[in-house]
Order: C-alpha cells, then structure tokens, then sequence
C-alpha cells in the first residue's frame, strides 16, 4: 500500500532536513540525531516518516561501509548461545559427544563437526549452518 505524499509539505521537509549521502561522523551523528527526533515524534506525518526512512537507509549504508560486521566463527556462535540460555559444557555432553569432545569443542580445540552442527542446532532452535 502507497501512501500519498503532500508534495509541498515533502518539499519543505527536504529543504529543511537536507538528506544526503553520509561521508563524515559529524554527518553520522547529526542524521542519527534527527532520526531519533523524528522517532519520538508521536504525531509524525507521512511526509516525515519519509524523511525519516531515507536517514535511515542513509545511515545503513554509512554504518555498512565505516562499521563492517564479521561473520562470528561457529566457536563464538556457541559460546553466545551457551551464555544467553544458560548452558553449560556438561550440558552438552551426550548432545556432542562425551564429554573430552564436549571440552575439545567448547575449548576451540576440536572443529564443530557437521552432526554436531545438526545436534546444537537443534537444541538452540537455529540453523546448524551457524556452527559450520
């Protein structure tokens, strides 16, 4: 569903936030200011959620190309999951292996293997591909 723009109100609006690609942090901080004005603002019109998805795009692809994100390795995405649901190495034991594989794993001393992979993700409700 398209909503439609009153034009001069969407005009105003450019000329007075002046949305353009982001090259600077002062530019960064700035936009990330005006989003989270337009965000509190419960009484926001089409035009200025507009406005306030282009900042938004703007600032993505500020962040993507200054703030890359790496990939976490399969060791780190079970540690995470670990930590965040409360589980420990003996938790794992007879899920992985016994509990030397358990250790060698956790440990980063052993690579997830690809059973191992389907076992965890199965219980933490995920892709297996995240500990491969």
């Amino acid at each position: 569903m398209t909503i439609s723009l009153d034009k001069t109100t969407y005009s105003q609006l450019l000329v007075e936030y002046q949305p353009k690609v982001i090259t600077t942090e002062a530019e960064y901080d700035h936009a990330l200011e005006t989003v989270e004005k337009l965000m509190a603002d419960q009484q926001r019109t089409p035009e200025q959620t507009a406005i306030l998805q282009l900042l938004v795009t703007l600032i993505e692809e500020f962040e993507t190309k200054h703030y890359p994100i790496e990939p976490s390795s399969p060791h780190a995405m079970l540690e995470h999951l670990m930590d965040a649901r409360g589980i420990k190495q003996s938790d794992l034991v007879g899920i992985i292996g016994s509990k030397g594989v358990v250790s060698e794993v956790v440990n980063r001393k052993r690579a997830i293997s690809k059973a191992q992979a389907k076992a965890l993700g199965e219980l933490f409700n995920v892709s297996p591909a995240l500990f491969i």
